[in-house]
């Protein structure tokens, strides 16, 4: 837990404070004095009897008692410091700025989780070890720069990375991008992200907190804790995004199935970030222009207004826009054709509204106000001025600060001058606004937090399975790792209700005939024991004579592993693709797309969390990018998207019933428009 010495401290110790403020110690020291610290300041040195002018101890053992202790010493003096903090002076807050744990060797390792047990130990707070330390309205606690003016309606920001928060922060501020408290948590070894975010949940004051929240998370060990508290987070008003860095595929480990191979760890990530309303980012600017629209009001809607005096601006706005899913209507009304009567020959009212270069700050406000009182298929707007250098344009922007105060709908000022008429963008910043230098940056940001859904409410699926059934064929599965049998897979189909091809598996030639003549021709045969049975020859399709079954029979006993032989009714439709995969600590993830070939060729995949309901299930067939092709094009049948839908909240419902299933493929599943049927299954199994 994050405990009142950290945030609200009477009394703060520097550990290895210094005259020196090119090092850690010195400067945390001189940042809490320049910050103005109203508790108790003491410092600890072994040469000094003063440090920066406050009175220093040679000796731990000497200090009065101290809610919080900022150490910036050798890493092999920390615990044993931390132990007469901890038991002799009540300290129950540690900042450990120091390097030389885990993240260098495993003597580094051993020191740190001593270091976590003396704190645990008093139930303190631990932030660190190598961190670079936590700034709050009541402690400016870092060694390094920048430090912003904090804003109690700013970005609550933790960091995994110091540098990254620095940089962030540096970028960020220019932009008017404001901070209201800052966590840098470095190796995580009590205190991570996701327990700042579940301190930000539990002590949320509507009142008195920030509803921005930035993360920027390079592990998620704790991704049920981050998931609970974020979403909390967002259904009490809160706005989320975050950075997940290390989403590279190199060192994933392989799979034995399409579902285990597309299932990444970061396709967990991207489920994990979706059913928490979390919007992902992929870069610094990413997540500062993401952070800088959560600090507009909030669009209501997606169609866009553009208003600008440059022509190559809107166009490329208006391309990120469309490919955010958001819109650029034009503007086909009276109220613009009377709009236009007030500007320029030679203006532009369709959207981009083009006001010429020779526009004026009273044209703008004009076209502002139209869009927000008269524009009723507008949702927001964005206004993109820049200027050549050839006058001050002070009017322009101080009309831009007053419609953005009383507009109703959200306005986004794109000024990318930055150099040009810096002294008119900063005075703009300095009135409390966020500015976008680039078009295109602010377009896709719009369109990451307009394609982010809120926080998932479902908690269970709504498909019902028969337990019982499950449970027993779950008791029956060998110990271990391994794949249930085809019939257990029969079995486990049908007590999911999952509608399945007739089947029958035969172990001799004359079986196969007896079966052939009871299924019907014509047949598909699929060997039964080797796990990709397409790369071994273990498919035939279409075959229509008890000759063809004999010839098939045999030669697909010759195959290597083999133990039978599955037959099918040789069925028709779109092939489609559904699974599950068990990723650790997240929990089961669904995965539906094309099938057969198109899984491998296009990727084409939406994955999703367990549970999941019908309206999730559709969300999810929704994504693909292969949408079109299910609804049916150029004449072909399309496929019945709610049954298959409902093959997805089952699939939920029987990994909710059976957690022991590590990897599951329903590949291929035939769809048309009456119907969908598994034709093909896998099922792993973890016990």
């Amino acid at each position: 837990m994050i405990t009142e010495q950290l945030i609200n401290p009477k009394s703060i110790v520097v550990i290895g404070g210094s005259n020196d403020v090119t090092k850690p110690g010195g400067k945390v020291l001189k940042n809490l004095i320049d910050g103005n610290f109203a508790g108790d300041l003491y410092v600890t040195n072994l040469k000094e009897s003063k440090v920066q002018g406050i009175r220093s101890y040679s000796d731990v053992a000497d200090l009065p008692e101290v809610d919080l202790a900022i150490i910036a010493i050798a890493a092999r003096f920390v615990p044993d410091t931390a132990e007469v903090l901890a038991s002799q002076k009540n300290t129950r807050a540690f900042i450990v700025l120091s390097a030389g744990f885990g993240e260098e060797s495993e003597e580094g390792a051993v020191l740190e989780k001593k270091l976590v047990g003396i704190v645990n130990g008093v139930n303190g707070t631990l932030i660190g070890p190598n961190c670079t330390g936590v700034l709050t309205p009541n402690h400016h606690s870092v060694f390094t720069y920048p430090i912003p003016k904090l804003d109690p309606y700013g970005c609550d920001f933790v960091s995994g990375s110091g540098a990254t928060a620095c940089f962030i922060m540096e970028a960020g501020i220019p932009k008017g991008l404001s901070f209201a408290n800052v966590f840098s948590v470095g190796n995580s070894a009590q205190m991570g992200v996701e327990e700042v975010v579940k301190y930000w949940d539990e002590s949320f004051d509507p009142a008195r907190s920030s509803r921005i929240k930035l993360l920027y998370i390079e592990d998620i060990s704790k991704p049920q804790m981050l998931l609970h508290h974020a979403a909390s987070l967002i259904r009490k008003g809160c706005r989320i995004a975050a950075i997940k860095a290390g989403s590279s595929e190199a060192g994933s480990r392989a799979a034995s199935s399409h579902t285990g191979a597309l299932a990444s760890p970061d396709e967990a990530v991207e489920a994990l970030f979706r059913r928490a309303g979390i919007v992902r980012c992929y870069g610094r600017e990413d997540l500062i222009s993401v952070a800088s629209v959560f600090m507009c009001p909030q669009l209501k809607g997606k169609r866009l207004a553009i208003v600008t005096h440059a022509g190559g601006p809107a166009v490329m706005l208006t391309d990120a826009l469309s490919e955010g899913g958001l819109e650029v209507p034009s503007l086909d009304s009276p109220a613009s054709q009377e709009l236009l009567t007030h500007l320029h020959p030679g203006s532009s009212v369709s959207n981009p509204i083009d006001f010429l270069a020779t526009g004026t700050a009273e044209q703008l406000g004009i076209i502002l106000d139209y869009a927000d009182k008269h524009f009723t298929d507008i949702d927001g707007t964005v206004v993109i001025f820049g200027t050549p250098g050839l006058f001050p344009v002070f009017n322009v922007y101080d009309v831009l600060d007053q419609k953005i105060r009383s507009c109703k709908k959200p306005i986004f000022p794109v000024l990318p001058s930055t150099l040009t008429a810096k002294e008119e963008v900063d005075a703009f910043i300095a009135k409390g606004h966020v500015n976008f230098p680039d078009e295109v940056t602010l377009g896709r940001a719009l369109g990451r937090v307009y394609n982010t859904p809120p926080p998932s409410n479902v908690t269970s699926a709504e498909a019902k399975a028969d337990r019982g059934k499950i449970r027993r064929l779950i008791d029956q599965a060998p110990e271990g790792d391994a794949y249930l049998s085809p019939r257990q897979v029969q079995d486990m189909l049908d007590a999911a209700g999952i509608f399945r091809a007739a089947e029958v598996i035969v172990e001799t030639a004359e079986k196969a005939v007896r079966a052939a003549g009871r299924l019907g021709y014509p047949l598909v045969m699929k060997v039964v024991g080797p796990v990709h049975k397409s790369d071994v020859g273990g498919v035939t399709l279409n075959i229509k004579d008890e000759e063809s079954v004999v010839r098939e029979f045999d030669r697909m006993m010759q195959i290597t592993d083999a133990t039978g032989v599955l037959l099918q009714p040789m069925l028709s439709g779109t092939e489609l693709f559904a699974g599950v995969k068990l990723e650790e600590n997240y929990g089961h993830m669904v995965l539906c797309g094309m099938g057969g070939i198109f899984i491998e060729v296009l990727k084409d995949v939406a994955t999703r969390l367990a549970p999941l309901n019908i309206d999730g299930a559709l969300e999810m067939i929704d994504s693909l990018k292969s949408r079109e092709i299910l609804e049916g094009v150029r004449g072909q049948e399309g496929v019945d998207i709610e049954g298959f839908a409902e093959v997805l909240v089952r699939l939920s419902a029987l990994v909710e019933a059976a957690p022991e299933i590590y990897e599951m493929d329903l590949n291929p599943m035939l769809g048309n428009a009456e119907r969908v049927v598994a034709v093909d299954a896998r099922i792993r199994i973890v016990k």
